[in-house]
């Protein structure tokens, strides 16, 4: 459980495992490159590269700052949704590590303080809106 501001919200953790056919490299600068991001996505990003420095994505409807990041290895942000029902000034934390499978790559994904009646759609929310578009996106 997580405390913001005033509200107290029960939060719960998405753990996922996927795997892409592309390289370490190629999943990491679709994610971080504002142009490869918006491309996936269909939707303006804007995503510094920097540690502490922010992003959006989704025309704005996700935003948050980066926390660490390794290049081809890692990436920890906290991340704000503009979702109906998501709590106002609520920060969650996403971890992406990118390991090399073979050819390609094994992506272990956690988004920790989830509100909780928002986690299924948001779980299916992260394959539906970034690993399907991201795969088709790295396969043309």
């Amino acid at each position: 459980m997580f405390w913001t501001q005033t509200q107290r919200i029960i939060s719960k953790t998405i753990k996922q495992e996927i795997e892409f056919e592309s390289p370490p490299h190629e999943i990491y600068e679709a994610y971080m490159d504002s142009k490869k991001h918006a491309k996936f996505s269909g939707q303006k990003a804007n995503i510094s590269r920097v540690a502490g420095g922010s992003y959006s994505a989704y025309d704005g409807h996700i935003s948050g700052y980066n926390i660490k990041l390794v290049k081809d290895e890692r990436i920890i942000q906290y991340w704000i949704a503009k979702t109906k029902g998501w709590p106002k000034g609520h920060l969650s934390r996403v971890e992406f590590v990118f390991k090399k499978h073979g050819s390609g790559t094994q992506l272990k994904f956690t988004h920790s303080n989830v509100p909780e009646e928002l986690c299924s759609s948001i779980e299916m929310g992260w394959h539906k809106h970034y690993w399907e578009p991201m795969k088709k996106m790295l396969s043309s």
